[in-house]
């Protein structure tokens, strides 16, 4: 190492106190290498430490390896490998060496089943933390993939896929030329495969000596399944590495990244730099490998995110559209230009401190609400329901055909095992029972004394969060209504009451949604652990079912709240319907609509903003603790034997665990904001707009979240997104019945075409603005209600309400015409939400869930797939029918020839007659 440079003076293992450890040789500083003990099928090194071994410039041998010149190439070749082998570390275990005597006896037993399983096991003790390194041997890889039922690629596969069409070789011509497509160079295309399930008897269906047959995924799953059934104690139930680790016998379990960040020709680095950066954001997404990194589970996340992300392109064009109509119409807009035009005198907003005020000073609102409450809006409310239902049912498509190529066709999951918190809890009951699927004896929750009781339990616990959600919007408007008051005591102008209330009602209610979040996390989880859910599908449908209709009312009771009953049962001056003493908040003439836009706009955009800011800052401080942590007991380490092995295991024990739950907060992040989208889309038509750009950069600061923060997952098998396409549809069907009454009764469409087809004889809406305000007269104020300092001496006050004049004989009563608007109302939300959900149903009649293309390809493989194994079983048949014939001939031969055998081959009467015999048979 006498060229060799600064960086290459050092092995990659430091040395606590390094002033004491390091010598001179060859006037290169070295430090001694960890103590590392083989175990089990590794040989044993000789002693407690490793020997120090220069890394001469002759190039010899050191540790088993290729020949090694420099540091760096010793670096490569050991940081995912065994001290002294070539073995790949596949997996690691990891434990601390002050944990109690119980454990370590569980340890022992544990590993030793591990090591009668195939597994080939290796522990490094340098350090507090102590690491038991897994290798995969071929002949267990083999064994397990065939009891996993994982579907391999056979050899000698030609099978081509159809080729496209003119449209779609024309769509990638044009998406090349834009340069959103990937780098061929950097991701080539991956062949297409034809895959089977694999078999240990059908050796000529796949190409098992081939190096990269197996790849690190498949690895890893048998890794981890291994793990999960291997036992540690007498018991049925003690078995499984979760519950080691949810009883302290471990501290983790995680199979390793390819490298680190920064090192080129890993695909961690790749993906990273290619994938993660924002840089790359207008790019596709390399799905194949992101699926053989981090497994199918997590890559269909990505891809489901993806496509949504894609869909929504077309949506945030036309909600633009629909606001451009808006901008383009608001000079002929009658209703803004009589609000700003005409001298109206408004009826005070609250009792008594409250002054008349002049309609003209909402002039600019009722302009910007003419952006989002235009004819263009019914049309934009059909277009999102549709949009909904082809978004599903083409994402349906798109996941079969992503399911067929990753091998998922007919998966199936097998039965599964408990929980280890669920063992753990039950660690001590007397009651067991056999499982007729898995065999085993497993303890018994009685359900209408334990698990009955627990279940109600819970969910009435859920449903009182819920009520308390409620009431925090209860009080929000409370604090609306008298916040109204109070401006009027400092005599604030009606700008703060149009535009400050609404927003600080928003940013008061965001940030109380955050901090209920929080609380309900935590308490949902408890609650569910209260269920003991056996499996963890169990566990996580449950979960998933409190939290999302907690969320849902917390996040949309506000918005609920201002589209649905604002200003809808007010009364009128002389008689205002009040709450706790307040009077009911009063839309503008122009309508809610406006206030519901800001509402959205608030919550939406900022709980993703944060979602944003947290989910890069939670990860990252967790990396940075672990770090200080590891770094702190190295430096009050007194002795040598503490050391940092610079190697994948150790850079990876100080990231996070990715938890099964990472993965449920992105999608519940992401159902929610579709509810966003599609459920109030018609108060805000650039929600998709918004959605589009956070997903576009959720999408990269995912991927960056996982490459860089977190151990790499165990990669798991799954069809489609699972329970979430459900809630998805679900929201859907809401949604057209949500559109239809925020247009039925927010905005001022129905009343402003009754007045056009029924009161106006021009059917215009030429002063409907006149129609649409009542008259009230100041002397029928009741005593105290009046404005105490009225600016404006009037006799007459106007409000926005449908009643009789102050002369009429059924004064301030509702008039004929009120009930012929909430029957229009009425019917149009019955014909709407009708009209949609046939063209909705008609949608999802006419759109296959799988392609007849796709349907065509998977009979055809499957059918070329029998015809191999037809036609290698007939040749084997046809073989050992040959063995058959020669025997018999040999047989039948002269006695010399039999008796020079048997001479040959000595005494072997036995054989000879077994041979016989199984040739009989045959």
């Amino acid at each position: 190492m006498g060229d060799a440079t600064d960086e290459d003076d050092y092995f990659d293992t430091v040395s606590v106190n390094s002033t004491r450890s390091k010598r001179k040789l060859n006037n290169n500083d070295y430090i001694a290498l960890s103590r590392n003990t083989l175990y089990y099928s590794v040989p044993d090194l000789g002693g407690n430490n490793m020997e120090m071994t220069e890394l001469q410039d002759s190039g010899h041998k050191v540790s088993g390896n290729k020949n090694i010149r420099t540091y760096t190439q010793w670096r490569d070749r050991s940081w995912r490998y065994f001290s002294n082998s070539e073995l790949v570390v596949d997996f690691v275990l990891a434990y601390d060496e002050q944990g109690k005597q119980e454990h370590v006896q569980r340890r022992k037993t544990f590993e030793a089943s591990l090591q009668q399983t195939g597994l080939i096991l290796e522990r490094e003790v340098n350090q507090r933390i102590h690491f038991v390194k897994l290798h995969v041997p071929r002949e267990v890889l083999c064994q397990y993939a065939e009891i996993l039922k994982l579907r391999m690629p056979i050899k000698d596969n030609d099978e081509q896929l159809p080729k496209d069409n003119i449209v779609t070789n024309t769509v990638q011509k044009c998406l090349e030329k834009c340069r959103v497509t990937l780098d061929r160079k950097k991701f080539p295309p991956q062949k297409y495969q034809l895959t089977a399930e694999f078999s240990k008897d059908k050796p000529y269906l796949f190409d098992v000596d081939s190096p990269d047959f197996f790849s690190d995924s498949v690895k890893i799953t048998v890794a981890s399944y291994i793990l999960e059934r291997e036992k540690f104690g007498p018991e049925d139930q003690d078995k499984g590495i979760k519950q080691l680790i949810a009883d302290g016998t471990y501290k983790a379990a995680y199979p390793l990244h390819d490298g680190e960040i920064d090192d080129a020709g890993s695909k961690r680095h790749l993906l990273f730099h290619e994938w993660a950066s924002i840089s790359k954001c207008i790019k596709f997404q390399p799905i194949d490998d992101i699926k053989d990194y981090f497994g199918v589970k997590l890559a269909l996340y990505f891809t489901w995110l993806g496509f949504y992300t894609h869909m929504l392109i077309p949506a945030s064009i036309v909600g633009i559209l629909c606001l451009l109509y808006g901008a383009f119409t608001l000079h002929s807009d009658t209703l803004s230009q009589d609000i700003c035009s005409l001298d109206v005198t408004m009826c005070p907003l609250c009792d008594k401190y409250c002054d008349y005020w002049k309609l003209s000073g909402s002039c600019t609102y009722s302009k910007i609400q003419h952006l989002i409450d235009n004819p263009a809006t019914i049309f934009f409310a059909v277009f999102m329901s549709i949009w909904a239902a082809i978004y599903l049912e083409f994402w349906k498509r798109y996941s079969a055909e992503i399911a067929h190529r990753w091998g998922l066709t007919g998966f199936d999951l097998q039965a599964e095992p408990p929980r280890p918190e669920f063992l753990l809890r039950l660690s001590n009951a007397k009651k067991k029972k056999l499982n007729v699927i898995t065999q085993l004896q497993e303890p018994v929750v009685p359900f209408w004394r334990v698990k009955l009781p627990s279940i109600i339990l819970s969910f009435t616990v859920a449903f009182f969060w819920a009520l308390i959600a409620l009431t925090i919007v209860i009080g929000i408007v409370i604090y609306r209504m008298s916040l109204l008051t109070s401006d009027a005591l400092y005599k604030d102008r009606t700008s703060v009451r149009i535009y400050v209330v609404p927003v600080t009602a928003g940013l008061l209610n965001l940030v109380c949604i955050v901090i209920l979040n929080m609380i309900y996390d935590r308490l949902a989880v408890w609650l569910t652990e209260m269920e003991l859910q056996r499996t963890q599908t169990e566990f996580d449908d449950s979960l998933a079912l409190k939290i999302y209709i907690f969320q849902f009312v917390n996040y949309y009771s506000s918005i609920f709240y201002i589209a649905f009953f604002k200003g809808k049962f007010v009364g009128y001056p002389s008689k205002y319907n009040k709450v706790f003493g307040y009077r009911q908040e009063e839309c503008s003439p122009g309508g809610c609509l406006m206030e519901l836009t800001i509402q959205l706009a608030i919550i939406m955009v900022g709980n993703q903003a944060m979602n944003s800011v947290m989910e890069m800052l939670i990860p990252f401080c967790f990396k940075m603790y672990n770090t200080f942590i590891v770094s702190k007991r190295i430096e009050e380490a007194d002795t040598e034997e503490e050391l940092i092995g610079c190697n994948q295991w150790t850079a990876d024990y100080n990231l996070s665990d990715l938890q099964s739950r990472s993965l449920f907060a992105e999608y519940l992040e992401m159902v929610l904001q579709y509810g966003f989208v599609t459920l109030f889309v018609t108060a805000f038509p650039l929600a998709p707009l918004f959605a589009l750009i956070n997903n576009v950069l959720e999408m990269r600061l995912d991927a960056k979240k996982f490459m860089k923060y977190f151990r790499r997952p165990v990669p798991q098998r799954v069809k489609n997104i699972g329970v979430w396409y459900q809630v998805l549809t679900v929201i859907g069907r809401i949604a057209i019945v949500s559109n239809a009454m925020i247009i039925a009764f927010s905005s001022n469409f129905i009343p402003r075409l009754v007045y056009m087809l029924k009161v106006n004889s021009d059917h215009t809406d030429q002063g409907f603005l006149e129609f649409s305000l009542a008259y009230f007269n100041t002397s029928d104020f009741k005593p105290g209600t009046a404005p105490e300092s009225p600016t404006y001496d009037t006799q007459v006050c106007r409000y926005a309400e449908f009643r009789n004049p102050p002369d009429d004989p059924h004064k301030y009563k509702r008039p004929l015409i009120y009930w012929h608007i909430l029957a229009v109302r009425l019917a149009f939300i019955v014909v709407y939400q009708n009209l949609v959900s046939f063209i909705v149903t008609v949608v999802e009649w006419t759109i296959p869930d799988i392609s007849r293309k796709l349907n065509d390809r998977i009979k055809r493989e499957a059918y070329k797939v029998n015809e191999i194994i037809i036609k290698n079983e007939s040749e084997r048949t046809k073989k050992r029918s040959n063995t058959v014939r020669k025997r018999d001939s040999l047989l039948s031969e002269v006695g010399s020839v039999y008796h020079d055998a048997i001479s040959e081959a000595g005494d072997v009467k036995n054989h000879r007659s077994t041979m016989y015999y199984d040739t009989g048979d045959s």
